[in-house]
C-alpha cells in the first residue's frame, strides 16, 4: 500500500495571533533590543506630560522675580557675590550643588529659574521612565506623571531654588529601579541587569544628597519588601540591590555626615540639634490635620493657626488614600496577579514617606509632602485606570466621569498654581524693594544685616546676616554692637522698638517692605 508522504513541519506551524506573540515567538537575536509598541506610546505620552509641566512653568512661574528666603540662603551659600548666612543643621546642601554651576556664572533669578524648570521637567520623565515596564498597563506611567506634575505645588517647586521637588522625583526613580533590577533579575537568569543597579545607586545618592533625613523615610520599606517575598531575597537577587542602595544613600548623604562632624560633633550631635530647630520630634497626630489646612497654602504653617483655606479643592487629598489601597488590588487583576507589586510597594513606600510629616511634627508646609505624592502617584494612576474595566457595560461611562474628574482638578491645581506664583512673587519683591530702600540710607557692602527678614533683604545688598537668636544665632550681641562701629549695619523689625542691646539706635520706617516694618540704625549713621 502507498503511504501519502506528510506535509513539511512548518505547515502545522500556527501562526501567532497577536503582535506580542509573534515576538516571543521570534529568536531572541531577532527581536534584538526592540521595546513594544504600547511602551512606546506609554514612553512619547511620558514625554508629553514632562513638555506640559516645562510649559506651565515658563508661563506661570520663571518670568517673575524674587527670591523666597530660603531660597536667598541656599544661593548664598554658592553665589560669590553674597556673604553666605548661617547654614542650619536640618538643611542639606544638595540643591546649592545642583545650582551652583548656574549662580557662579550669572546672579539672573530668571536664568537660575529657567534652568530648574528644565531640570525638573527633564527629571520628572527620567524618575518615571524605569516605571514604563512595571506598571500593569501602559498609560499608568504618563498618568502617574502628570498626576504628579500637575499638583501645584510640584509645579511651583520645580523651578525653586529649594530640595523638595528633586528629592521627590529621586524618591520616584530609587524605588522604581529597584523594581526594575528585581524585574530583570528574575526574567534573565544569566546575565545582571546592571543598568538597573546603576539606576538604583544614582537615584539614592540624589534623594540622600537633597535631603538625608527623608531619604530614610522613603528607602525603609525596601529591604523589608526585599525581605519579605521569596524571590526578591535569593543572594543574587537581594545582595546586589542592597549594597546599591547602600551605596548611593552613603555617596549622598556623605557631605552631611562630613559637615555634622566638623560642625557639630558627629551625625548624632547634629540630628539633636536640628530635632530642636524643628520644634522637637514626637507624637504629633494633629500634623496630618495641619497639612490638609496647609494643603492650597501657605507655603509654611508654624504655627499652623490657619483655617481650612479652600475645602472643596481639597477632596483628592482625602480620596488619595482610598485610592492607595484601590490601585494595587485593581493592578493585581492584571498580568495573571503579578502587577500588584510595583503599586503596592510605591504605596508603602509614599506611607512611610508621608509619616514623619502627618505624625511627628507640629506644623506643616505643603512641600513636604512631595515624595509622598510622587510615589503615590503609581497606586494612583492604577487605580483610575483599572476601576472602568469594573464597570462592566457601564465602562464608557465610567471613564468619562473619571476623565472629567482628573481634568477638572488639574484644571483647579493650575489655577492655584497661578495664583501662588502672583501671591508669593509680589511678597518676594518687597524684600528687593526695601534692599533699595536701605542701599539709598547708605547701608551697602560692606554691611551687616539682623532680624527675622534680613536673609533675602541682605542677598539683594550683597550684605552679611547675623543673628543674636533662634534658630540661626551665630553671634552675641557684644559682637553684633562691636561690628556696627565698623561697617553699615541695619537691625529690621517689626516692632516699634528697637532690642534690648541697641536702646538707643535709630528707628527709620520701610515703607518699600510693607506696612509696620522697620529697620534701626547705629545713632550717627
Amino acid at each position: 500500500m502507498k503511504t501519502v508522504p506528510s506535509p513539511p513541519a512548518h505547515r502545522h506551524r500556527v501562526r501567532p495571533r497577536t503582535e506580542r506573540a509573534a515576538r516571543r515567538a521570534e529568536p531572541s537575536g531577532k527581536r534584538g533590543n526592540r521595546r513594544p509598541a504600547p511602551i512606546r506610546r506609554a514612553g512619547f505620552w511620558l514625554t508629553a506630560v514632562a513638555l506640559a509641566y516645562l510649559a506651565a512653568q515658563l508661563l506661570l512661574l520663571v518670568r517673575r522675580g524674587g527670591v523666597a528666603w530660603d531660597e536667598a540662603l541656599y544661593l548664598g551659600q554658592v553665589d560669590p557675590r553674597v556673604p553666605d548666612a548661617f547654614f542650619s543643621a536640618p538643611r542639606a546642601r544638595g540643591i546649592t550643588y545642583l545650582v551652583a554651576p548656574v549662580v557662579r556664572l550669572t546672579d539672573s533669578v530668571t536664568v537660575v529659574r529657567t534652568f530648574l524648570a528644565v531640570l525638573s521637567a527633564v527629571a520628572l520623565a527620567v524618575a518615571f521612565w524605569p516605571w514604563l515596564r512595571l506598571t500593569s498597563r501602559s498609560a499608568v506611567t504618563p498618568l502617574a506623571a502628570l498626576l504628579f506634575g500637575g499638583l501645584w505645588v510640584a509645579g511651583f517647586y520645580g523651578s525653586a531654588v529649594m530640595p523638595n521637588y528633586f528629592e521627590a522625583v529621586a524618591a520616584v526613580a530609587t524605588v522604581g529601579w529597584t523594581l526594575r533590577y528585581i524585574a530583570a533579575g528574575r526574567r534573565r537568569r544569566r546575565r545582571r541587569p546592571m543598568g538597573a543597579l546603576a539606576g538604583v545607586v544614582a537615584a539614592a545618592a540624589v534623594l540622600a544628597l537633597m535631603r538625608p533625613g527623608d531619604a530614610f523615610w522613603v528607602v525603609l520599606p525596601l529591604p523589608f519588601a526585599i525581605l519579605a517575598v521569596r524571590s526578591w531575597r535569593r543572594p543574587r537577587v537581594a545582595l546586589p540591590l542592597l549594597a546599591a542602595l547602600a551605596a548611593g544613600l552613603a555617596l549622598g548623604g556623605a557631605a552631611w555626615v562630613a559637615e555634622a562632624f566638623t560642625r557639630y560633633g558627629g551625625p548624632a550631635a547634629r540630628l539633636r540639634r536640628a530635632a530642636e530647630i524643628e520644634g522637637g520630634f514626637g507624637w504629633h497626630p494633629q500634623g496630618a490635620w495641619h497639612e490638609l489646612r496647609a494643603l492650597n497654602g501657605p507655603q509654611l504653617c508654624r504655627p499652623c493657626h490657619v483655617g481650612w483655606q479652600h475645602p472643596e479643592q481639597s477632596l483628592w487629598w482625602l480620596v488619595l488614600p482610598l485610592l492607595l489601597i484601590i490601585g494595587p488590588l485593581l493592578a493585581r487583576r492584571v498580568r495573571a496577579g503579578r502587577g500588584a507589586a510595583p503599586a503596592l510597594v510605591a504605596a508603602v513606600c509614599a506611607v512611610s514617606a508621608a509619616a514623619p510629616y502627618l505624625l511627628t511634627l507640629d506644623y506643616a508646609a505643603p512641600r513636604f509632602l512631595l515624595p509622598a505624592y510622587a510615589l503615590a502617584a503609581v497606586p494612583a494612576a492604577e487605580a483610575l485606570a483599572g476601576l472602568p474595566r469594573l464597570a462592566g457595560r457601564a465602562r464608557l461611562p465610567v471613564a468619562a466621569i473619571l476623565l472629567i474628574a482628573v481634568g477638572l482638578h488639574l484644571a483647579v491645581q493650575q489655577k492655584l498654581l497661578f495664583d501662588m506664583g502672583r501671591t508669593y512673587t509680589t511678597a518676594r519683591m518687597g524684600y528687593a524693594a526695601a534692599a533699595a530702600q536701605l542701599k539709598g540710607m547708605g547701608i551697602k557692602p560692606p554691611c551687616l544685616l539682623s532680624g527675622s527678614a534680613a536673609v533675602p533683604v541682605a542677598y539683594y545688598l550683597r550684605c552679611r546676616v547675623a543673628q543674636t537668636d533662634g534658630n540661626n544665632a551665630s553671634v552675641t550681641p557684644d559682637q553684633l554692637l562691636d561690628t556696627a562701629g565698623r561697617v553699615p549695619t541695619g537691625i529690621l523689625s517689626e516692632s516699634d522698638r528697637p532690642p534690648h542691646y541697641a536702646w538707643n539706635w535709630q528707628r527709620h520706617i520701610l515703607p518699600a517692605f510693607g506696612p509696620g516694618w522697620n529697620v534701626y540704625t547705629p545713632p550717627g549713621r
